[in-house]
């Protein structure tokens, strides 16, 4: 059976440059399609939190205006997560989790990896593992900003030169949170070294490089967990 690491952000807030917090977590669609996706195709599938802290929705992610107007699908998503409240209360640590027990690692999004997963090196540690051996590393939306952390001994970055995609600085801008931002990803990650790819705003558009496949927003979350399921069957 295919191991996968589900490495979910425990934050409840994002820190805008001003110093004041944004109310966070994780971005219902992209952990719904995603863990469902897997789970339909037979993984084991341990989530893991830093710490082992349960994990918080973005409240945001659940309104009707955030899922295109389409009550039916933010009614499936509370289902969903209802019927995955148990896993979710009790998640495993990250900081214990080894890279050579699972075949892939993914992370879904929503602003709280920018908060928690980016600055921590112990994950992007745990990140590298996965990368050097070999082993499949996917991110959706903002979860891009978990690989920033992942530096070699002499800090180079271990994702420089990959091509990848992520929500991009327009759809920061169009959300509205692209001035108070302390940093937006699109850049950071060009910064890094990354090779970025973006589609249409808001549209589906995923990106694979090697081992690493990078879904840009959240309509591309299914996109992505179907190719991964596919990679890794």
């Amino acid at each position: 059976m295919t191991q996968l690491l589900f490495a979910v952000t425990a934050a409840d807030h994002w820190t805008l440059k001003d110093g004041s917090k944004h109310p966070t977590g994780f971005w219902a669609e992209e952990l719904v399609e995603s863990h469902r996706t897997f789970i339909e195709a037979g993984f084991d599938v341990v989530v893991a939190t830093p710490g082992g802290t349960a994990p918080v929705v973005d409240e945001g992610s659940l309104s009707v205006d955030a899922n295109g107007g389409d009550e039916a699908k933010v009614a499936d998503q509370k289902e969903y997560l209802a019927s995955i409240e148990s896993t979710l209360q009790k998640p495993l640590a990250l900081e214990e989790q080894k890279a050579a027990d699972f075949d892939a690692i993914f992370v879904p999004g929503g602003h709280g990896p920018m908060e928690d997963l980016a600055v921590s090196s112990q994950f992007g540690a745990l990140v590298s593992d996965f990368l050097d051996g070999g082993k499949l590393v996917s991110t959706v939306c903002h979860a891009p900003a978990a690989l920033l952390p992942a530096r070699r001994s002499n800090g180079a970055w271990a994702f420089d030169g990959y091509e990848l995609t992520g929500f991009t600085d327009e759809e920061e801008t169009q959300a509205g949170l692209a001035d108070v931002a302390p940093w937006l990803l699109e850049t950071r990650l060009r910064e890094s070294g990354a090779k970025f790819s973006s589609g249409a705003a808001w549209g589906p558009h995923i990106v694979v490089d090697r081992n690493l496949y990078t879904g840009q927003n959240p309509a591309s979350t299914k996109p992505l967990a179907d190719r991964v399921a596919s990679a890794l069957s």
